[in-house]
């Protein structure tokens, strides 16, 4: 039978009908265009960081435009970083002045993203980091930027418990500033800095008084109070657990190997691959969020809307393989080189060709469970079995069918044949 996970407070119904989102990574970090963590890796101080924040203007900034794009990707909510591990806040609050309203810019970037979005129909998720290498309590610890510059600074009144008290204060405008959140999305525990350290019990309260329903994800370092988990740059092998019960999950993952803008990284995915990607976490029972990095002038990527098109383009003919699917009940065997999702509504199922065989497809443990076959992309029939004295199938067994496909492979990213069942 297809699996169920257990149910959490945070309302994932939509969720896990929807499958595919947008995640959005921007701050200051797409200026010098070379990974979200180039303040760390490269060991800057504030003052040489500052000189992205003393320019930060990104005039083509249309976030209509970037909610369209992904809309037409059939992209069904987004998350946006809020604050990355950098400090910079994407929204005008009042607990600090490191925020684009401070910068040449000078406007809130968070508030119109969001109704953007919200206007194409999409629900709307906030990233938060737990980190913040800006602010003067954080530890000088082993991501600091300034962790080999010790020297340089003053560490003797750092007070996490102050950091901690922004952490809760920024989390309180987010929710309630923005109207409702769908999605909140914490980064990251490590080491020494876990839920002790950031208060995550006292966080959630916070969190399920403020937004009951929103869908929180694991990052807090609770083994409790989440909804979703998110594996993240893999492609997890079977349905994701936690302590052998199966959960609500996404797998995060990149058009290239960056988060933030990087100009000068060519490692990028195929159209092809990232399809295969969703409908492989589908397959599972999971969600795909798909990362986007806006140049430091505001605009998607041109790679970025190449690939946005060629989902959107395999997603306009494809979609109900994919939302309200999920993994197909015990008996299905998966055939080589495909996937397979299963919509329990409709009670249909949906094999997606990763390789395009030659005239036949063998389905192996369902004979006499079809009622009907087609090519999802036109509705074309599809034949079952197909034998005829001149083509026996000596080989085919007793509770396997033989779907009849043409030579040619249909002009489609991924094709896929849809099956209903009895």
């Amino acid at each position: 039978m297809t699996q169920h996970p257990l149910k959490t407070e945070g309302d994932t119904e939509w969720f896990v009908q929807d499958r595919f989102g947008m995640f959005i990574h921007w701050g200051l970090y797409a200026m010098p265009a070379r990974h979200e963590w180039v303040k760390s890796y490269e060991k800057m101080s504030d003052a040489e960081y500052d000189r992205y924040f003393d320019r930060f203007d990104p005039d083509l900034y249309d976030p209509n435009r970037w909610a369209e794009a992904a809309a037409n990707a059939g992209m069904k909510y987004f998350v946006v970083t809020t604050k990355h591990h950098d400090g910079f806040c994407l929204w005008d609050s009042a607990l600090t002045d490191y925020k684009s309203t401070r910068t040449p810019y000078g406007k809130d970037l968070l508030r119109p993203m969001v109704e953007a979005f919200r206007a194409k129909e999409m629900r709307a998720g906030l990233y938060h980091s737990l980190l913040d290498w800006r602010h003067p309590d954080y530890p000088v610890d082993a991501y600091h930027p300034m962790r080999e510059r010790l020297s340089e600074i003053d560490t003797s009144n750092r007070d996490l418990t102050r950091y901690v008290e922004y952490l809760h204060g920024q989390t309180r405008e987010l929710l309630t500033q923005f109207g409702k959140i769908d999605i909140l999305w914490y980064d990251f525990c490590y080491e020494n800095m876990s839920a002790e350290q950031w208060r995550s019990e006292d966080l959630l309260r916070l969190i399920r008084r403020l937004q009951p329903q929103i869908i929180l994800n694991n990052r807090l370092d609770l083994d409790h109070g989440w909804d979703i988990k998110t594996p993240e740059q893999f492609q997890p092998r079977e349905w994701v657990t936690d302590n052998g019960r199966p959960v609500v999950w996404e797998v995060c993952q990149t058009f290239s190997g960056s988060w933030g803008y990087h100009r000068d990284e060519e490692n990028w995915k195929s159209v092809e691959m990232l399809v295969q990607m969703l409908i492989d976490a589908v397959s599972k029972g999971g969600n795909l969020l798909l990362n986007v990095g806006p140049t430091g002038r505001g605009e998607f990527d041109a790679r970025v809307l190449e690939r946005l098109k060629g989902i959107g383009a395999w997603m306009r003919l494809h979609s109900r393989a994919i939302y309200g699917c999920t993994q197909a009940p015990e008996g299905f065997d998966t055939p080589q080189d495909c996937r397979l999702t299963y919509n329990p509504k409709t009670h249909r199922l949906y094999v997606h060709l990763y390789a395009w065989p030659f005239k036949e497809l063998h389905l192996d443990g369902i004979a006499g469970k079809i009622a009907y076959a087609q090519l999802l992309h036109d509705g074309s029939e599809v034949t079952m079995n197909g034998r005829n004295e001149w083509e026996p199938h000596y080989d085919l067994k007793s509770n396997e069918i033989s779907l009849r496909l043409p030579v040619k492979k249909p002009n489609v990213t991924v094709p896929v044949i849809e099956l209903f069942l009895k």
